[in-house]
């Protein structure tokens, strides 16, 4: 039996052990800081057993999913100790700083820069769930600097869990996930923060969830722990984007306090193309 070693035991190591674990049969071993997170793992049958950094060089497999501010730290030190054959990718969502920080590893060919697009709003091992990647995009960055059994190794492993590839190189990468999915964070984290501040009465707010304001904010409920180094991350990406957004929020705006009815319609209409863009997505 395979050995696979997971380091960061949340929603997405979480979901990572227990699907391949049920389709490729892997005996799973998990790391994390947190001992309380290891605990819940091993209860809730995430987890085979704990490891640590010293037993991982029998490895197969080694993924790190852990906060993409620790992610260089974290995979060098588990190149330093894994065999010749092992694969290590890690799921980070921001890919530049960490292919950086690891290119000038003498053990570099076992890495693969992987960002699979999944997720939900929940956090901690007992977030985990099955089938979470079905049918997701997985970017993968710098793909030419990994060993070709290794990459071949981790093709098969995404296959596995149903995944569509998709090759960026790692600056592409942090530039349209800013626009795409970061900046969608801060919108709801601040959205969120803006009824919070203006409506007091908590009732009212459940009340007229129904409204469109759940699906909206859902993703303020992530983690903090875990969006926070995101942003920080990609920063000037994000940046970048927050501006063309508030511009965006600003001429809207101005729009409602002239009364400007065509104008508002137009730039709702222009939008309304989105839905072509997003047709079969839920």
């Amino acid at each position: 039996m395979e050995k696979l070693v997971v380091i960061g035991l949340g929603l997405i190591g979480g979901s990572l052990a227990l699907d391949l674990k049920k389709r490729n049969g892997y005996k799973v071993y998990g790391i994390d800081a947190d001992a309380t997170h290891v605990k819940k793992a091993l209860s809730l049958g995430v987890i085979d057993a704990e490891t640590n950094f010293s037993e991982i060089s029998d490895a197969s497999v080694v993924i790190v999913a852990v906060p993409v501010d620790v992610i260089p730290k974290v995979i060098k030190k588990v190149l330093d100790n894994v065999s010749k054959n092992t694969l290590v990718f890690d799921v980070g969502s921001v890919k530049n700083e960490i292919c950086k920080e690891v290119s000038k590893h003498p053990n570099r060919k076992n890495y693969v820069a992987a960002h699979p697009l999944a997720g939900t709003e929940f956090s901690g091992p007992e977030a985990a769930i099955l089938n979470l990647f079905d049918e997701k995009v997985n970017i993968l960055c710098e793909t030419e600097k990994s060993d070709w059994k290794i990459l071949d190794k981790a093709l098969s492993l995404f296959k596995q869990l149903n995944m569509r590839i998709k090759m960026m190189n790692p600056e592409e990468h942090d530039r349209h996930i800013a626009y795409v999915s970061h900046l969608s964070h801060v919108s709801s984290f601040m959205l969120g923060k803006t009824v919070l501040g203006i409506e007091k009465n908590e009732q009212h707010i459940f009340d007229m969830a129904s409204t469109g304001f759940a699906s909206t904010v859902r993703l303020a409920k992530s983690s903090a722990t875990t969006w926070a180094p995101i942003f920080l991350q990609n920063k000037e990406n994000i940046i970048r984007s927050l501006d063309e957004y508030i511009k965006n929020l600003k001429e809207f705006k101005l729009h409602i306090e002239n009364n400007n009815d065509e104008a508002l319609k137009e730039i709702m209409n222009n939008t309304n193309y989105i839905k072509t863009i997003l047709n079969g997505i839920e």
